[in-house]
């Protein structure tokens, strides 16, 4: 294993107990792997009987699955122009009225179940509806139901801009969490790895669950500066091919100053879960370091 190539990335190859580098006491928003961990939560709830993953949302026509398999037909906040600005200014974030007002006023995109799209609006909804049905927070949920069953000390859910400011990368410091509307997880990358190779290793969820997990709609082919060869989507799961890494299962995620790519190898002679996280924007460039030297 080789120390990170310059202070601004770090990777972490987990087989198991062995194989960790990169400094295990620096933290990194998790950003969109976030979403990862909302579906563990639905899918643990819906073991538990207590959320119906296809029943139509109250007052809505699309389910909580259609939500966390971005298939609502929901538009994204991230295709506004001025919540970037926003976020550049170091702004407050917006109320969460105002902001899901903005978004959907782009008007839907498809009906329910009928296309694919990305959306952090259906995660913001995804993540309040799971928590009415928990009868907690999301994060007292990711507590009790990742965190401590996994030993996963670093990870928690970051609300306020000291939370964020724990983080590597200096320019948190001028970010406020919230604007991350579904949550945004900050821990370290060995605890980012070792939370995907649990999940992986069915020490989350039950078969029946992964299976739902994984379950994918193929959503592209091969992507213009990133390493997919084809690419899917499942229950906050990214799916799909990384050319010689073979199939790749895991979350991408990137913020306006860092990028991460948490991925699971199986078809590696050891399968290997890779946790690297990158300088700048470009989830690209996180993917790229994360399937280096397979």
């Amino acid at each position: 294993m080789t120390q990170p190539d310059h202070p601004h990335s770090c990777s972490i190859p987990y087989r198991g107990e062995d194989g960790l580098c990169c400094d295990p006491t620096l933290l990194f928003p998790y950003w969109s792997f976030t979403k990862t961990v909302l579906a563990i939560c639905a899918l643990k709830l819906a073991e538990g009987g207590r959320i119906n993953l296809d029943e139509p949302l109250q007052r809505e026509d699309f389910t909580l699955r259609q939500l966390l398999n971005h298939t609502a037909g929901l538009p994204d906040y991230g295709t506004l122009p001025d919540y970037h600005r926003a976020v550049e200014s170091d702004e407050e974030p917006w109320p969460r009225d105002e902001l899901l007002r903005a978004a959907l006023a782009q008007g839907r995109l498809f009906a329910p179940g009928r296309g694919w799209s990305y959306s952090n609006v259906g995660y913001m909804l995804a993540r309040e509806w799971i928590e009415k049905a928990a009868g907690c927070s999301f994060a007292d949920l990711v507590r009790g139901t990742i965190v401590e069953r996994l030993g996963l000390e670093s990870v928690t859910l970051a609300t306020t801009r000291e939370h964020i400011a724990r983080v590597h990368w200096e320019a948190a410091r001028r970010y406020h969490p919230g604007w991350v509307y579904h949550g945004c997880l900050i821990g370290s990358a060995r605890d980012a790895a070792r939370l995907l190779h649990a999940l992986i290793a069915g020490q989350v969820l039950n078969a029946a669950s992964m299976q739902q997990m994984m379950a994918r709609r193929r959503v592209a082919g091969a992507i213009a500066g990133r390493p997919w060869t084809e690419c899917g989507y499942g229950l906050g799961l990214m799916s799909g091919s990384m050319g010689a890494a073979g199939h790749a299962i895991g979350h991408s995620g990137g913020g306006p100053f860092s990028a991460n790519a948490i991925y699971h190898f199986p078809d590696l002679p050891v399968p290997t879960t890779v946790a690297c996280f990158t300088a700048g924007p470009d989830q690209g460039r996180a993917e790229f370091a994360a399937v280096a030297g397979f």
